[in-house]
């Protein structure tokens, strides 16, 4: 028994699946055009048209496939699903006099899905479309000032729609209107980390069987867990590779090796510094230097594959927002491709395991708990696999990688020392290619910009710049012009996601 979200396309749609979920409802995500067939295999409690770029009046735009609004179970559309659903049942769908993107107040609210609800209900907007003229069944139970038609709803058909974005941070109630939906589907409420793990192991091993699996490990939560997570589920017959390609921080390889060896876990460390730096020398694209650590990590591990083989699979600790950044979605344009999922060789000569594809960092985290995860581990903040090479803006060298390094190390320990590491979802430094005057002992320098970037966020889809205080942040450009003589200027990130992503590259 599920929720099925029928994804048109919008960045979000991976949100309103881990809303869903964190209400204790399992969801799933399936293409917007799915069969009704499909979607009856996930044998669905109510079903969920997410928003997405299109307007209803474009050539081909996107629309569930026949028979699959026939169904007798709740429907909610949000945006663009919500204008599908009031155009196919009749309505009018114009272009809004005024586009409302950011913030909005409603003015009213009422009905089923606002239930409950008290007070100020702050909404997220983003649309161009609007529905002018309600079908036949229909009333308008939600509006703003600028959009008379915010929320709508059937109640005897059961079906629903919303013109802005419950699932996003920026909508505060947002989760208790989804909550109301579930009560609507009357959705089992039962989806929790033990019930991951047991499904993750059952689905491991009926597609492992009594192959080899060979696992990627960076000391991250995500390959950390997801080592525990195959170690119970098919034991010896898992083999753990650590791969140094020489764009790890500060340690970061001792640390790695200390965290996972007490633990158990079969490790092997690579060398690999010296064939990554070949590969990247001179490069400063940064989507080809995401293609080319890709290509490498599969040579490294194909070379350990010949040596401690054969192996029949690779593990990988995909996530879900890896996957979305990819393009995972109907219509979603590509904004930058994951070393996990994009940028693998065409010959690659293993079969891909990727339990987490489906799971968000916090479910991650959570599983980690349940599996024995150390905790200075399980709280790590995220780092991407392609390593310091993303933060080292342009063509990458040693002497650029040691100055970033040493950077990193102070932003960081900084955090800790501050007792703002934990307050923060993920910290980073950047190695800028800009050069700039600076004084320093009466001296002129001409020397590198670094940046300095933090965020909070839930999920990782959204995030906003971490409010780092200022004597904090003072210190750090102190120290880090101080001990880093390279450096003559430091700079604080502060813009959210979006517009701009976490990693600057």
């Amino acid at each position: 028994m599920s929720v099925v979200i029928l994804d048109f396309g919008s960045q979000f749609t991976r949100l309103i699946a881990r809303r869903l979920r964190e209400l204790g409802a399992y969801s799933v995500i399936l293409p917007g055009a799915a069969s009704l067939e499909r979607i009856l295999q996930e044998k669905p409690q109510g079903i969920v048209l997410s928003g997405g770029p299109s307007s209803v009046y474009d050539a081909g735009a996107p629309k569930p496939a026949p028979g699959v609004l026939d169904l007798d179970v709740p429907v909610l559309g949000v945006c663009y699903g919500m204008q599908f659903l009031a155009h196919e049942a009749g309505g009018d769908v114009k272009r809004a006099g005024k586009r409302e993107y950011g913030k909005a107040d409603l003015t009213r609210y009422g009905g089923q899905l606002f239930e409950g609800i008290q007070g100020e209900f702050v909404a997220w907007m983003s649309h161009s479309d609007s529905v002018t003229q309600l079908p036949a069944g229909y009333e308008v139970v939600a509006e703003t000032e600028d959009t008379p038609v915010t929320a709508i709803e059937n109640r005897a058909a059961r079906r629903y729609g919303v013109q802005f974005h419950p699932e996003v941070v920026h909508t505060p109630k947002g989760g208790q209107l989804l909550a109301n939906f579930l009560t609507i589907c009357g959705a089992a409420r039962d989806w929790n980390a033990e019930h991951i793990i047991e499904e993750l192991i059952d689905g491991v091993r009926a597609q492992v069987g009594d192959g080899r699996v060979l696992l990627a490990i960076s000391g991250g939560v995500d390959s950390s867990t997801l080592g525990l997570l195959l170690a119970r589920a098919i034991g010896e017959k898992l083999t753990a590779v650590f791969i140094d390609h020489g764009l790890l921080r500060l340690g970061e390889r001792e640390q790695v090796e200390a965290a996972l060896k007490p633990l158990g876990v079969n490790l092997i460390t690579v060398d690999a510094r010296t064939e990554f730096m070949a590969a990247l020398d001179g490069v400063s694209d940064p989507e080809e230097k995401r293609k080319i650590i890709g290509r490498e990590f599969i040579r490294a591990f194909e070379r350990e594959a010949r040596t401690h083989g054969p192996f029949d699979f690779l593990a990988q600790g995909t996530l879900y927002p890896d996957v979305i950044e990819s393009a995972g979605g109907e219509g979603a344009a590509n904004i930058k491709s994951h070393h996990n999922v994009g940028g693998l060789p065409d010959d690659l000569q293993f079969k891909l395991v990727e339990p987490f594809r489906t799971l968000f960092k916090d479910e991650v985290r959570a599983l980690a708990a349940l599996l024995g995860l150390p905790e200075h581990i399980r709280m790590r903040h995220p780092f991407p696999g392609p390593g310091l090479a993303i933060r080292c803006l342009g063509a990458i060298s040693e002497d650029r990688l040691d100055i970033l390094r040493r950077v990193d190390d102070i932003f960081i320990s900084g955090l800790r020392e501050f007792g703002l590491y934990d307050g923060c979802s993920q910290a980073l430094a950047i190695l800028t290619p800009i050069q700039s005057v600076g004084v320093m002992g009466d001296e002129r320098t001409y020397s590198y910009t670094a940046a300095l970037r933090a965020v909070t966020t839930d999920d990782f889809m959204t995030a906003e710049w971490a409010r780092l205080p200022y004597e904090f942040l003072a210190t750090m450009s102190n120290r880090i012009v101080n001990q880093v003589h390279e450096i003559n200027r430091v700079v604080y990130d502060i813009t959210g996601k979006p517009p701009a992503t976490i990693e600057w590259e």
